[in-house]
Formats: structure tokens, C-alpha cells, sequence
């Protein structure tokens, strides 16, 4: 029997109840801490890898006079074509700060789902979620969740020409890469002993802090 995930604050409400109702019941109380505490895991964009436009590598690339003849042309066919697919790895640190420390109880969590929605510049691209389980370690050091991104630029940035468009795979992919302009929007979704439990609202993960 599948178990549906659920708010964690109606879970959080609920145990809360019914330790009130059971008063001494120890490990009800536990669980609603547990619970409660998945709420304090953060997240924040920590990276770009690996960017390619039409498969060539932007690696150490600073503008487009950086390319190599042979890979000029190849980028602006591909432009002529109406494409200009770019694809990556992004990276998203979680932290788990429930480390047994601070009157808290050592919780590790596992990321059974990470629906996400890239966003340029806070235009919306594509999405995806997480392939496998992510365990996030009770140990108040951060996880790393590796997105795959595969998107075509013409397809979301149309009305820019080629040297707009490729200023930007540059500036998001380059050697001076600015992830300041990538964000996530976010719905993780935690295993706990109830069953998977669904964040109550989406998140917008950025670079500058964790959220």
C-alpha cells in the first residue's frame, strides 16, 4: 500500500495532538521533533560543471573570441539552424544542521524527490527532478545534489541574436561563471518513519544564501 505524501506541518499539528492526548508518550514527542525538524534543511545553488554548447565545451572561455575556428563555426550552424542546445551540470548544497547539537536530535534525511524548475534571469526554463534517493547526513556538513540540465537557448531565448545568446551561455557556463543568475524553484520531498512527507510550499534556491 503506497503511502501519500503530506504537509509536514499537518504532520507536525497532528503528532502534536496526539501527544497531548497520550501525555508521557515519548516516542510520539520524538517524532513530532524529528518532523519538525526536516524543516530546517537549506538549500543554495553552489556551482556550475561542465557547461557545452552544441557539445563544445565553454571551459575557461571568457568571450567568443576564445573559440577556436573550427568550433565558431560549428556554434553559429548550429544558430543558423535555430538551435543551440547547452547543457550542464548544476549543483545544489543541502545542509542538514539537525547534528544533535543545539538541543536538537541527530536526524540524517533522504531526499526521495526533488521537483525542480530552472530559472535565467527569473525566466523559467525547463525541469526535472532528482533520478536516485539523496541522503543528507545529520552531520551539519552540506550534500551536493547534481542536476542535469539539458536545454535549448533559441527555444526560451529566441529574441536575443547569436552573440547575446552566447554572451550568456559565457556568462552562466564560462571561466568567470556568474551562478548569481541561475535559481531553482523547488519542492523537495523527505522520507521520514510516516511515510514521505512533501515541503507545504515550493522553495526559490538562489546562490547567495541558503534557503
Amino acid at each position: 500500500m503506497n503511502k501519500r505524501p503530506f504537509s509536514i506541518l499537518r504532520v507536525v499539528a497532528a503528532l502534536t495532538a496526539l501527544v497531548v492526548v497520550i501525555p508521557g508518550c515519548a516516542t510520539l514527542t520524538e517524532m513530532a521533533g524529528a518532523l519538525s525538524n526536516l524543516q530546517r534543511l537549506k538549500f543554495k545553488v553552489a556551482g556550475v560543471a561542465g557547461f557545452t554548447v552544441a557539445n563544445i565545451s565553454l571551459s575557461g572561455k571568457q568571450q567568443i573570441t576564445d573559440f577556436g575556428l573550427m568550433d565558431g563555426i560549428n556554434l553559429l550552424a548550429s544558430y543558423n539552424r535555430k538551435k543551440l542546445p547547452a547543457g550542464f551540470t548544476l549543483n545544489i548544497e543541502a545542509l542538514n544542521p539537525n547534528d544533535g547539537t543545539g538541543g536538537s536530535p541527530q536526524t540524517s534525511s533522504t531526499l526521495t524527490s526533488f521537483e525542480w524548475r530552472l530559472l535565467i534571469d527569473d525566466k523559467p526554463t525547463v525541469s526535472g527532478n532528482i533520478l536516485e534517493p539523496i541522503e543528507i547526513p545529520g552531520t551539519g556538513q552540506s550534500a551536493v545534489i547534481p542536476l542535469q540540465i539539458s536545454l535549448d537557448l533559441v527555444e526560451f531565448f529566441g529574441e536575443k541574436g547569436y552573440n547575446d545568446l552566447m554572451n550568456l551561455a559565457l556568462a552562466l557556463g564560462g571561466a568567470q561563471s556568474d551562478i548569481s543568475r541561475l535559481a531553482i524553484d523547488a519542492q523537495p520531498r523527505v522520507s521520514t518513519p510516516l511515510g514521505e512527507i512533501t515541503y507545504p510550499g515550493r522553495i526559490i534556491i538562489v546562490s547567495k544564501e541558503y534557503r
